[in-house]
């Protein structure tokens, strides 16, 4: 009596039996263990929560087939039994049904397989009875040279003691976990980039085409640092620019008017200890001389107030001169005190008590004129 006993069910013909006809049951074995590495699909009703794929005894069946295609239409997952469940037996296994549904591959209570829509897997199972398993064949799957020259879905781990070299797109939707990256191309990235976590950064260096010229985020410096001659440019054409060519620093605004904005100002030395100029809103300007106390021009709100002696000079050829001019409302006349040239310091001091000083519009008078009004 003939028996199915083997992974791909094939007659065996017991000793005596098919006298005349063993050739035949031969032919036939010998065609279904080709079917065993050929191409088979199998369609799944309609809608279908369940699903039985039975390799047939001794005859030709798509459940036999080493490249298994399902088919059909689905609206909810659908969960495929291989029987008989002493089957051990490697299958390459796509879901080719329509509905964006998976499909679950069991043997028996053992565990199972699913394969999303459109995907491929390779798995294998382990004929064990009624807690036979199906397994994923390719799971940890140790490859000396891999070539893909399409796209490569990864959604587990991926390790490669190797070199990778990607001619197309790689889509990475979990984490990758890189020691070292060397990209020779373009990254567009559409989310956020982050590099360490809280309170424990890593360096970022950026390097220009000029040697020796870079952006470093130094992590433990907590500094953004910019090599010499390195610019930190803003505005679409760098109109402004800031940068250091190792010996000064340099703020250039090459377009309109710069701004330094703030309810107070205060420039000093690099340590902070000697002022130069300190403005505070609704309180005047002030410029300073050697240290924070040597205070010698303050703006106020009738004019400025001057702290020390003032020179006025106009160049090594003209001399200084200042010029007051009358109310507004008169026009713009003025009067012009100016320094003559002479061979010796000339003082004019002014006196002591209330008064006017008057000069002639005679230049012979102007000294006579000075004189009685000064006493």
């Amino acid at each position: 009596m003939a028996t199915y006993v083997n992974d791909l069910r094939l007659t065996e013909i017991a000793t005596g039996d098919e006298a005349g006809d063993w050739g035949a049951t031969t032919n036939t074995n010998l065609e279904l263990i080709a079917e065993a590495f050929s191409f088979g699909t199998e369609a799944i009703t309609t809608n279908a929560d369940t699903h039985t794929t039975t390799i047939a005894d001794g005859g030709t069946d798509p459940g036999r087939s080493l490249f298994l295609k399902y088919t059909g239409t689905l609206d909810s997952a659908c969960t495929i039994t291989i029987a008989p469940n002493t089957v051990s037996k490697l299958w390459f296994i796509e879901n080719g049904t329509s509905g964006s549904q998976n499909i679950i591959i069991s043997q028996g209570s053992g565990a199972n397989i699913t394969i999303p829509p459109g995907d491929t897997k390779a798995i294998y199972s382990d004929g064990a009875g009624s807690g036979a398993a199906m397994v994923d064949a390719f799971a940890s799957l140790n490859v000396v040279d891999l070539k893909v020259q399409d796209d490569l879905t990864v959604t587990d781990d991926l390790i490669v003691n190797g070199d990778i070299d990607l001619e197309g797109s790689i889509d990475v939707n979990g984490t990758a976990n890189l020691d070292v990256v060397d990209i020779d191309g373009a990254v567009q990235l559409d989310a956020t980039l982050t590099v360490g976590a809280n309170d424990q950064g890593y360096n970022v260096t950026l390097y220009g085409d000029t040697a020796s010229t870079y952006a470093l985020w130094n992590s433990s410096a907590d500094t953004l640092l910019f090599s010499d001659n390195a610019k930190a440019g803003f505005g679409t054409g760098t109109d402004l620019h800031i940068m250091s060519d190792g010996a000064n620093g340099y703020i250039d605004n090459e377009t309109g008017t710069l701004y330094v904005r703030g309810s107070n100002l205060l420039l000093t030395d690099a340590d902070g200890g000697n002022r130069y100029l300190q403005g505070e809103n609704n309180a005047g300007t002030s410029l300073y001389w050697n240290d924070t106390n040597a205070e010698r021009i303050i703006t106020t709100v009738t004019g400025v107030t001057v702290t020390g002696g003032v020179a006025i000079k106009n160049g090594a050829t003209s001399a200084g001169f200042v010029e007051f001019f009358e109310d507004s409302d008169n026009g713009t006349n003025k009067v012009t005190l100016i320094g003559p040239a002479s061979t010796a310091d000339i003082t004019l001091t002014l006196p002591n008590a209330a008064g006017t000083i008057a000069t002639t519009a005679s230049a012979a008078d102007d000294a006579t004129a000075l004189a009685i009004a000064l006493g």
